[in-house]
């Protein structure tokens, strides 16, 4: 017999071998294997039903729901928008009722800002680090936020990491040249003169087009005369 006709007859016969034993486990694991299929189309099923079936009608819901408590912060009535009236839900309703929602998520948003401006920071810190948003603009306002929290706490290593977050987060000529001013007077506050003027002449340079900077100059010529 050749070395040809032999390789041919090995790899026939470890074909064989291979084909046996897939078939054998095949057999001696046959419940596993099909659990493991029914658990790989059964979940994604089941998720899409979840999608569909659940939080679609509960995200409606939820909107209409949240419809007053809006209302109310717009009316700058912040404790009804927190609390509600009575007859319609506030955001803390929002929040327990329909969890897992998009409106749950905004109304983390709404209650940290309100919050905020009530004087409960604490709360304003934990709601507001509950909200998540690709919307650069909200979640720039967000972050600047937690870092108002943080300064009326007097944490100013805090509030001056989540300004900077806030600058980075939305570059931008309305809420970048916002949140540098106030890192540069968080900075001041800390006799940290010569962070402050970092953050007050970046203003300057590099947004010079901005409200803050019409008035940046008697910032920057402050903290030179303080350094």
């Amino acid at each position: 017999m050749s070395k040809k006709r032999i390789e041919n007859t090995d790899t026939i016969v470890d074909v064989q071998e291979v084909y046996s034993k897939t078939e054998s486990f095949i057999e001696n694991n046959k419940m596993i294997i099909i659990i493991v299929l029914l658990v790989a189309t059964i979940i994604p099923l089941g998720y899409f039903g979840y999608k569909k079936l659940i939080i679609a009608p509960m995200e409606f819901e939820a909107q209409s729901d949240m419809f007053m408590a809006e209302k109310y912060f717009e009316l700058d009535s912040l404790q009804k928008a927190i609390n509600g009236d009575g007859l319609n839900y506030g955001f803390i309703d929002i929040v327990d009722e329909y969890n897992g929602t998009k409106a749950a998520n905004l109304a983390h948003y709404y209650l940290g800002i309100c919050y905020r401006n009530t004087g409960e920071y604490e709360y304003a810190i934990d709601e507001l680090k509950s909200f998540s948003s690709d919307d650069v603009m909200i979640s720039t306002v967000a972050l600047g936020a937690i870092g108002d929290s943080y300064m009326e706490l007097n944490d100013i290593d805090q509030a001056i990491s989540y300004y900077e977050k806030a600058v980075t987060n939305g570059d931008n000529n309305l809420t970048s040249p916002i949140y540098l001013f106030k890192a540069g007077l968080a900075y001041e506050d800390k006799q940290d003169f010569a962070g402050a003027e970092t953050k007050y002449k970046a203003i300057k340079t590099d947004y010079p087009d901005s409200k803050e900077a019409q008035t940046i100059d008697k910032y920057i010529a402050r903290v030179e005369s303080l350094k």
